[in-house]
């Protein structure tokens, strides 16, 4: 487990990327979402590893690429912030209404995150689609309560992010990861990264 690695997930259309890049300009590391970026892979190829084709494909492409993404971020000192994690693609399964395979399971259980897990909830006013998010709103909705499920039943800590801007979400989200490095004792993981965390 790496208590120094924070996930943000929830449905899409919910502010994720967007609160994940106005991080990343304060300075935060971060990993970006496998989704899209397997999506526009699969249509450059003509693959069918995709959420409205083959699922299990487009699930399992989704794992190997959070699992890269876990052991990449290894090499980075300090908090390294998630767009999405590997336990998306069991809540992506069981919104597909799809088995968990074992080695799914497992992976979860292996490639741990921090506790607190940060959670956009559905917005329809901020809610759009495109070419590569064809969800509707009640499915966002879905994706949401799917998520919250699957984190909280594999021990993760869900908290909501507000209904603010996009600034004043970063904040909280900042000075929640800033408390607990704070917090960091001798011994504690946290407190061998707390001089990386202090940005000027």
């Amino acid at each position: 487990m790496s208590d120094r690695f924070f996930v943000v997930t929830g449905g899409p259309g919910s502010g994720k990327t967007t609160l994940i890049d106005a991080l990343a300009a304060l300075g935060f590391r971060h990993m970006p979402e496998a989704g899209r970026a397997i999506i526009r892979d699969q249509r450059r190829i003509g693959g069918n590893a995709l959420p409205w084709g083959d699922r299990a494909a487009f699930a399992e492409l989704m794992l190997a690429w959070e699992m890269r993404s876990w052991s990449e971020a290894l090499a980075h000192p300090g908090p390294v912030i998630f767009d999405r994690g590997v336990p998306d693609v069991i809540g992506y399964l069981d919104l597909c209404g799809l088995p968990v395979p074992e080695h799914v399971a497992r992976a979860a259980k292996i490639f741990r995150y921090a506790r607190t897990v940060f959670v956009a909830p559905p917005w329809r006013e901020i809610f759009t689609g495109d070419a590569e998010r064809t969800q509707d709103f009640a499915e966002a909705e879905a994706t949401h309560a799917a998520m919250l499920r699957t984190y909280a039943a594999l021990g993760y800590e869900p908290v909501p992010l507000p209904f603010a801007t996009v600034n004043a979400r970063a904040a909280a989200v900042a000075e929640h990861i800033a408390s607990q490095f704070a917090s960091a004792t001798p011994g504690d993981s946290r407190s061998d990264h707390r001089d990386a965390f202090r940005r000027p």
